[in-house]
C-alpha cells in the first residue's frame, strides 16, 4: 500500500520545524518528481513503476529537515539515513524507506564513506532498482542550494557532471550512465513551470 499525497504532505508537516523549511523541501521534492514524470514519458520503452517514483520521489528528502538549521543545512549528507529512519519508524516498507538512504550524488559506496570521513554508518548507499535510479538521478538537476542567501535552482547535466568530476572520474561515469538509461530532463519546461532559474556550465566556468 502506497500512502496518498495528503498523507505525504502530512508527513512533511510533521517533521517540518517551520513553514519555510516545509516550504523548501515539500516543494523540492515536488520539483523532483516533475523531473522524474517527464523522463519516464519521454522514455516508454522503460518499465518502471510509476506510483513508487511519484511517492519516492515526494518522500526522499523526508530526513532533510533534521539537518536544517536555523535555515541553513547542516551535515547535510546526513538527510539520507535520517529520512530512511523516519519512513522506517512511520511503518513504511523497505522498498519506499531505502530510497531516502540511496538517493545522494550518483551512490555512495563503502569506500566513499571511509574515504571522505562521512558521518554516517561505513555502507553501501547505492540505487539498486530502475525506480531507485530515477529518483536519484532525476534528483541532481535541481538544488535546495544555501537558503536563504541563495533560492534553489536547477542544474544542467554539464554542471553537475562537472561538479561531481571532482570526487572521481567514476562518479563521472555513473552519471553519464544514468543519463544514457534515462536522457536529459527539459529543464527550459520545468524552469518556465517552477519559476527557478537554470544554473548553467558556461557561465560558472567563465566566474
Amino acid at each position: 500500500m502506497l500512502p496518498t499525497d495528503e498523507q505525504i504532505r502530512k508527513l512533511h508537516q510533521k517533521y517540518a520545524h517551520s513553514k519555510a523549511d516545509f516550504d523548501l523541501i515539500y516543494t523540492h521534492c515536488k520539483v523532483i518528481d516533475a523531473i522524474a514524470t517527464q523522463l519516464i514519458n519521454v522514455n516508454p520503452s522503460i518499465t518502471i513503476d510509476r506510483d513508487l517514483v511519484h511517492v519516492g520521489c515526494m518522500l526522499h528528502d523526508i530526513g532533510a529537515y533534521d539537518v536544517l538549521e536555523n535555515g541553513k543545512f547542516v551535515r547535510g549528507v546526513r538527510h539520507g539515513i535520517l529520512g530512511e529512519e523516519i519512513l522506517q519508524n512511520e511503518g513504511y516498507p523497505e522498498i519506499i524507506s531505502r530510497i531516502a538512504s540511496h538517493h545522494t550524488g550518483v551512490g555512495l559506496t563503502k569506500k566513499d564513506v571511509q574515504d571522505q570521513n562521512l558521518p554516517m554508518p561505513v555502507a553501501d548507499y547505492t540505487a539498486q532498482t530502475d525506480e531507485e535510479r530515477l529518483i536519484m538521478y532525476a534528483d541532481k538537476f535541481h538544488s535546495k542550494s544555501n537558503p536563504p542567501t541563495e533560492p534553489p535552482y536547477f542544474c544542467t547535466f554539464e554542471w553537475y557532471r562537472d561538479s561531481i568530476s571532482k570526487l572521481g572520474s567514476d562518479k563521472a561515469t555513473k552519471f553519464d550512465a544514468l543519463a544514457e538509461l534515462f536522457s536529459k530532463p527539459d529543464l527550459v519546461a520545468l524552469s518556465n513551470q517552477f519559476n527557478y532559474s537554470i544554473k548553467d556550465f558556461e557561465v560558472i566556468s567563465a566566474a
